[in-house]
């Protein structure tokens, strides 16, 4: 009961990129850039177990981007062809590759760092990966004529390397979906259709990660401008709560989500966003527990799994260990309690 786990992004390390950033380039080459990734998870799983972290992941210190990491070993996309779109309804604008052929992947693009990180842990293992809506809004298309026909190419590839990661021991395979809160309309009509070919046959439990973003400048300003009251969880939720996803993370933390809404998620694990990741102000552990017990009036703390609002990869490494340390004692927290 209130298990712990995180969105999945954390700081890279100063010898690994440049920290606090967002797409930084690696200062490591060749076999050293590959040693240094393995070191960086080790790090971070040996302070997610530390910090009392019970279901713990690579901080996606693999990869560069939470999207584009999946996508470069993707054939059928021209990384020399950049297309200037719009992101998340054009909340930003942004220089993004274009899929200019039928996709394909040759490979697996994950397998070898989960079976990494597998090797290295005796905790729960989770592993992100990009959902196919935020992918479809993350690279233009040069080829599939629409987003949901591009989309379930995606799926199919996602699902291909989804069950390469189950096979690797991974317990928990968790889709990032934060488009999902700008296209609300086509998450019903065909984000959660894809969502569904993405999971199709796997024994692990899957998860879809919904948030308002990271705490950028963008994402920040967009918050500022939905009123008192954020509601896109209430026109998504019953589709989500009717599909064979099993679980849902959101963010609670210093949000304006009602909670209320969490009782649409009837039939659904919860991963309640306890911790800001936009502030760098450390939560204390019963501010924590109070997040949790909050969110105990709509869903059963047996459904509750205790979680991050996004990914910290733009906070420093010191914020982001506090703020794993004051997830796991708040949780402790209240299951002394209950």
């Amino acid at each position: 009961m209130l298990k712990t786990t995180t969105a999945g992004s954390l700081p890279k390390p100063a010898w690994l990129a440049e920290p606090e950033a967002l797409w930084a380039p690696w200062r490591l080459e060749g076999d050293d850039l590959v040693r240094g990734k393995q070191d960086a998870a080790l790090v971070w799983l040996k302070l997610q177990e530390d910090a009392g972290i019970d279901i713990v992941g690579d901080g996606e210190q693999f990869r560069r981007h939470f999207v584009h990491g999946f996508l470069e070993t993707i054939e059928g996309i021209d990384w020399q062809k950049m297309t200037k779109m719009g992101i998340r309804d054009n909340r930003y604008e942004a220089d993004v590759p274009t899929v200019t052929s039928e996709l394909r992947r040759p490979t697996s693009v994950h397998g070898a760092e989960a079976a990494f990180c597998r090797g290295h842990t005796s905790h729960g293992l989770k592993f992100t990966l990009p959902g196919p809506m935020t992918i479809c809004d993350t690279i233009a298309d040069g080829h599939y004529g629409s987003r949901p026909k591009m989309a379930m190419a995606f799926a199919d590839l996602l699902n291909a390397e989804a069950k390469e990661l189950e096979s690797q021991g991974v317990d928990v395979i968790q889709f990032d979906e934060p488009a999902f809160n700008a296209f609300m309309a086509d998450v019903k009509e065909w984000g959660v259709e894809a969502l569904h070919r993405a999971i199709d046959g796997l024994k692990c439990k899957t998860a879809v990660h919904i948030c308002y973003g990271y705490g950028i400048k963008a994402n920040i300003d967009w918050k500022n401008s939905l009123g008192a009251e954020w509601r896109q969880y209430e026109e998504i939720f019953p589709a989500l709560n009717d599909s064979r996803i099993d679980q849902v993370s959101l963010e609670c933390a210093h949000s304006r989500v009602p909670l209320s809404l969490l009782g649409l998620l009837k039939d659904k694990e919860v991963l309640v966003g306890a911790i800001d990741v936009a502030t760098d102000q450390i939560e204390t552990p019963e501010e924590v527990a109070a997040n949790l017990r909050a969110a105990m009036e709509f869903v059963d703390p047996e459904r509750i799994v205790a979680c991050t609002n996004c990914g910290m990869a733009p906070l420093s490494r010191t914020v982001a260990e506090g703020k794993l340390k004051a997830l796991g004692a708040g949780a402790a927290l209240l299951r002394k309690e209950l």
